[in-house]
């Protein structure tokens, strides 16, 4: 995964965001176990999870996008599937496939001058620290069990969720979307190179 660091950083509630950003139009999201709640919480954003499936047209209308900054968990149109799935969903983890990038809706372009641009409205915080931390952090919070996501835990699911998430970070930015990623734990936003 290409990116680079991105220079021009204000601080908002101790955490580093592109300056120009609306801080209310933040959506963080990544994959399970990567530090979106903890990040949430630091923002005093809108405490509850909410989920967002990609490949229902309209999504970025969804209620669940009314409160933000927001936690969000993506469903994806997986090769094979035909209706989208989060990487934590039982379909997907008996049989994980590659995101069907082509079938991900984006938002049209604005056609006249008053429509709002969807494509560049939200601002999606993909928080992708390495597989490796975490899957520690997972395997210690099975530990304590209060995360039904954690219960088959293994390096490998935990590198295919990442790489799914990796995956629609790259294909969002490509297509006019508004996306920083976070490649440590509430680390400094990067962009696609």
């Amino acid at each position: 995964m290409q990116t680079t660091e991105i220079k021009n950083l204000c601080e908002v509630r101790g955490i580093l965001y592109p300056c120009a950003e609306k801080f209310r139009r933040v959506i963080v999201t990544g994959p399970p176990g990567s530090g979106k709640t903890t990040l949430v919480t630091k923002l005093r954003g809108w405490p509850e999870e909410g989920y967002l499936d990609l490949s229902q047209k309209g999504w970025w209308r969804d209620r669940v996008l009314s409160y933000r900054p927001r936690e969000v968990h993506l469903g994806f149109p997986f090769k094979g599937f035909e209706d989208g799935h989060a990487v934590f969903d039982r379909e997907w983890l008996e049989a994980p496939a590659e995101p069907d990038l082509q079938r991900i809706q984006i938002p049209p372009v604005p056609k006249w001058f008053w429509q709002r641009n969807w494509r560049r409205y939200f601002l999606f915080d993909f928080q992708l620290p390495s597989a490796q931390v975490i899957f520690s952090t997972r395997k210690e919070r099975k530990t304590r069990g209060t995360h039904p996501v954690d219960i088959n835990l293994t390096l490998e699911i935990v590198q295919r969720q990442v790489k799914v998430y990796e995956s629609v970070a790259q294909y969002m930015t490509q297509q006019g979307m508004r996306v920083i990623v976070r490649n440590s734990f509430q680390g400094v936003p990067r962009q696609f190179s």
